[in-house]
């Protein structure tokens, strides 16, 4: 017998790894599995070989309603009474148990995203991280004195919506999933979150490592689709608040389902971030900053740097290492230290970018690298692209206006700094922006000048639960992070207690 192939190791690692850390995938509602979710059910896939991972139930609109029962359940059987300090300590105690079990979470991700262990263990740092942060700001938290009469004594209180519903995307299920959740269990609400169906499993699994932390209830996790699950939770009358991260078709729906019962939302929706290469900018950190932004992840990003403006003095320069960067990314087995790169995370989504390479030639633009799947044959099952850049760009073809949401950068150019910005805010999408510059000045006229939520000068990142992170135009309503995001989560009530003069 022959010694097994190359594809047959890598198979057999993450058949093996699959056996490990994939265990029950029941939605997760008042405490325990719920075995009854509906009748219907999906695959989600490893994304490196293309096998089911594992098969996950679709929530039907019963389950839902279980859920938000369980939720509000919770909430008036004792949550809505915990103080600011029993949450901070119930949510430190959750975190500290993610972080015990961060290895087993860290390689569940991978498996059901594709994304490089290295990476996907930082991105679970970042949402224990997230957890502590609003642990930690809940404390501190406190209602205004209003001096406005002397025979009256004004004040506000901050009190939570109860039952908020939460839907997150697939790219960064874990740590999507603590930004939602670190504000809104901080600020008093329960929840029923929905992850992508795409990759649930460690959102799940961190559900469950809630179990004798979090009270029965007031964290509930349904799985599924957009249809039913997500419309059913985001047009549910007992649901208070939406919160949703994803496309911007996507968070129309889910905006206009909440409006139904005017339940406030927010929405992180898509982006086409410029970075703007100056010309007297550093450039090793310039290529380093841009291809960090569009190729970190395989490029399913919401900010990601996926249009980059050089100025025309420095534009073949930066092309040139450019296109030596994106051709030095190992792509490869995820579970493997030393891939820098993994596949895509859906068949779909492979089939979407391979549209838009086409498009992009079919446009006129140059193909300068990439665009094709790589040639190692243990790959060939996964959904890869290689990192992929694309030269003569104008702002009017559709991979310059597009979200692809994949490992593609264009690359266009710019003579004066009023071009610049017109390019770069010539786009109906206001998530993020990057700048390289070695002046002080060009950088912040820039950071004031770019229609954007978020500016990065010099780099890509990092992401802090200290600031709030929010789009502009399309690609967003309010904030997640920050201590706006604890807003969003709380209603505001102001007490007016009229005073007597004082008698004896």
């Amino acid at each position: 017998m022959s010694a097994p192939s190359s594809a047959d190791d890598f198979l057999e690692r993450h058949r093996d790894a699959r056996a490990d850390v994939v265990d029950a995938t029941d939605p997760w509602v008042d405490g325990g599995r719920l075995e009854r979710a509906g009748a219907d059910a999906t695959a989600t896939r490893d994304p490196a070989t293309g096998e089911v991972l594992a098969t996950v139930p679709v929530c039907d609109s019963g389950a839902v309603e279980t859920a938000v029962e369980a939720a509000w359940d919770a909430y008036d059987g004792g949550w809505t009474e915990t103080t600011p300090a029993t949450r901070s300590s119930r949510l430190f105690e959750w975190a500290s148990r993610l972080d015990d079990h961060a290895e087993e979470l860290a390689r569940l991700e991978c498996l059901d995203t594709g994304k490089p262990l290295a990476d996907v263990r930082g991105e679970v740092a970042g949402a224990v991280e997230t957890l502590e942060y609003y642990a930690s700001v809940v404390r501190s938290q406190t209602g205004e004195q209003i001096p406005a009469h002397e025979d009256v004594h004004l004040y506000t209180r901050h009190e939570p919506y109860g039952v908020v519903g939460q839907i997150i995307p697939w790219n960064f299920p874990l740590w999507a999933a603590a930004w939602k959740l670190g504000p809104a269990l901080a600020a008093g609400n329960c929840a029923v979150l929905k992850p992508a169906e795409d990759a649930p499993l460690s959102v799940l699994r961190a559900a469950e490592l809630s179990a004798g932390v979090l009270p029965d209830g007031v964290l509930n996790v349904v799985t599924g689709p957009g249809r039913p699950t997500g419309e059913a939770l985001s047009g549910h009358a007992d649901v208070r608040k939406v919160s949703f991260t994803g496309s911007v078709d996507a968070g129309t729906q889910v905006m206009e389902s909440a409006a139904a019962h005017v339940a406030p939302v927010t929405l992180e929706l898509g982006g086409k971030s410029p970075f703007v290469v100056f010309p007297d900018a550093d450039l090793d950190k310039a290529v380093t900053a841009a291809a960090d932004g569009v190729f970190y992840g395989t490029g399913e990003i919401c900010d990601a740097f996926s249009r980059a403006l050089v100025h025309e003095d420095v534009r073949e320069e930066f092309t040139a290492r450019f296109v030596e960067r994106a051709r030095s990314y190992a792509l490869g087995d995820p579970l493997a230290e030393g891939t820098t790169m993994g596949p895509l995370t859906s068949a779909a989504q492979r089939e979407r970018v391979r549209e838009y390479v086409e498009t992009g030639v079919e446009e006129g633009a140059t193909l300068r690298a990439g665009g094709a799947a790589p040639e190692d044959a243990a790959l060939a099952d996964g959904y890869y692209v290689e990192p992929t850049v694309f030269t003569d760009v104008e702002n009017d073809m559709r991979i310059a206006r597009e979200e692809i949401f994949g490992p593609v950068q264009t690359i266009q150019s710019f003579a004066t700094y009023e071009e610049a910005i017109e390019i770069a805010n010539d786009t109906p999408f206001g998530l993020a922006a990057g700048v390289a510059t070695e002046s002080s000045d060009l950088a912040h006229h820039a950071a004031a000048d770019l229609e954007a939520g978020v500016v990065y000068v010099n780099e890509y990142g990092p992401i802090l639960p200290e600031a709030p992170y929010s789009g502009f135009k399309r690609s967003g309503i309010g904030h997640d992070l920050g201590e706006d995001a604890l807003d969003h989560y709380r209603q505001t009530k102001s007490v007016y207690v009229n005073l007597d003069e004082p008698t004896l």
